[in-house]
């Protein structure tokens, strides 16, 4: 290669050399020019990695808090979950031993009521009297606790029928009269045709709560209770005059341990439930409920129910008063020797020829030797035998004519639909006399008819 040849070829290297120079110096320029923006547009001292570094902590410190509040909200979650857990456990404890929490009450309202019929001297009378009103505040604040209970739990379920309203409300009236008057305060009763549907034993409650407010909060005056009919239903209504409600304390009264007043009377021993209990009720139903009150001029509970259809109601009435039932030949079936004693003191009393039997076999064996007008049965008997539906459908076949009242601690709309699809009666525990006297006079009625 001659020295032209090679002086050529190095020309074009210095040339490319000379443009790679320049392009470096122009990218250094931009390079510049982009940290100079950075640098004003960042923090206020002018350090554009500094403002990264600090934003890469923050992240950090976000993450770290991030998980942190995930954590505190796992161990929350997780308490709240055992509290729930513990809830329900207690709540299903209660209404699994009502049984057997309200057995020996049971036997203790029958005893006391057998003595009051009585005729006993004025001191002894006036002992059992008060026996009996303690009984009856025990089975109050008991089956308030029992009842809120089963509605936490959920094991109340509704059993909607149709039925005359006056089969509910003339033994109310009837109870809360005596009531009332040992008060000294007047009671008003507006009795009604109306048929209405709805389930009669929870419908009983919340008029009863109703009552019991009303003679619990009225030191003088008048009860009312009756109905209105209107377009959508049959609005039973409760009325006082007692001390009235604030218009702001209208809807407290309604939750958990809330009092119509702030200092209730000497000896009342009442939990402030039983308006929570009628809330519930009422929205399980699916039934409005209005309170009209104002302060110093008493006050209006009501509870609008869906009318039932007429031809579906029970032809039989509900005999009025105190029906005799002299003769009356019964049987009664519980594995409680104090409820079978304790009943047969009550039906005595009344007159009534009575079998009692621990045992559904002591019982079977007793009806091939005689016939009875009418069966109790407790639908919970002794682990073992069958329970009190099953022995009254043995004792039906045997004995057609055979009326059936079922006994029951707990409030379960499937038994009592079992019941009603065998034309059988059912009463809760603990049993009010005046209730099952009432039930006794119309089975016997529609027996005899």
């Amino acid at each position: 290669m001659d020295l032209g040849t090679e002086r050529a070829d190095i020309e074009p290297a210095t040339e490319r050399e000379r443009a790679l120079v320049e392009e470096n110096a122009r990218l250094r320029r931009i390079c510049g020019a982009l940290i100079e923006r950075v640098e004003s547009a960042g923090m206020a001292d002018g350090a554009p990695y500094g403002a990264f570094e600090h934003a890469v902590l923050l992240a950090e410190q976000v993450r770290e808090r991030t998980d942190s509040l995930h954590r505190t909200l796992e161990a929350l979650e997780e308490a709240r979950a055992e509290a729930e857990a513990a809830n329900r456990s207690k709540t299903r404890f209660l209404a699994a031993v009502s049984h057997d929490l309200l057995q020996p009450l049971n036997a203790a309202r029958l005893f006391a009521s057998a003595l009051e019929d009585q005729a006993l001297p004025e001191a002894a009378a006036r002992q059992v009297g008060h026996i009996g009103r303690s009984l009856k505040d025990v089975e109050a604040l008991l089956g308030t606790l029992v009842d809120i209970s089963r509605l936490d739990a959920g094991v109340l379920t509704p059993d909607i029928a149709t039925f005359p309203v006056a089969e509910l409300l003339d033994v109310i009236a009837e109870e809360f009269r005596q009531l009332a008057g040992a008060r000294g305060l007047d009671f008003r009763y507006v009795p009604s045709e109306a048929v209405v549907s709805s389930d009669l034993a929870l419908l009983a409650r919340v008029v009863r709560n109703f009552l019991t407010n009303a003679v619990r909060y009225t030191e003088h005056g008048r009860l009312l209770l009756g109905c209105r009919r209107r377009r959508d239903g049959l609005e039973i209504l409760v009325g006082d005059t007692g001390p009235g409600i604030d218009e702001a304390q209208q809807q407290a009264i309604f939750l958990e341990f809330r009092r119509a007043v702030s200092e209730p009377a000497e000896g009342d021993r009442g939990l402030g439930l039983g308006l929570a209990i009628v809330d519930r009720i009422a929205a399980m139903l699916d039934h409005p409920l209005h309170l009209a009150s104002r302060p110093g001029r008493g006050a209006l509970f009501s509870i609008r129910v869906p009318y039932g259809r007429r031809e579906e109601a029970p032809t039989a009435e509900v005999p009025p008063g105190m029906h005799d039932l002299s003769g009356a030949r019964i049987w009664v079936l519980d594995d409680d020797p104090a409820i079978l004693e304790g009943m047969a003191a009550l039906l005595e009393g009344w007159g009534c020829r009575v079998r009692c039997a621990a045992t559904p076999a002591a019982l079977e064996a007793a009806g091939r030797r005689e016939r009875a007008d009418l069966l109790l049965v407790d639908y919970q008997l002794a682990p073992g035998d069958p329970d009190g539906l099953s022995v009254a459908d043995r004792l039906r076949r045997r004995h057609p004519g055979l009326g059936v009242v079922v006994i029951s601690a707990h409030q379960d709309g499937e038994l009592t639909q079992r019941a009603r699809d065998r034309g059988y009666d059912c009463l809760l525990k603990p049993v009010k006399p005046l209730r099952l006297r009432l039930l006794i006079a119309h089975r016997l009625e529609a027996g005899g008819a």
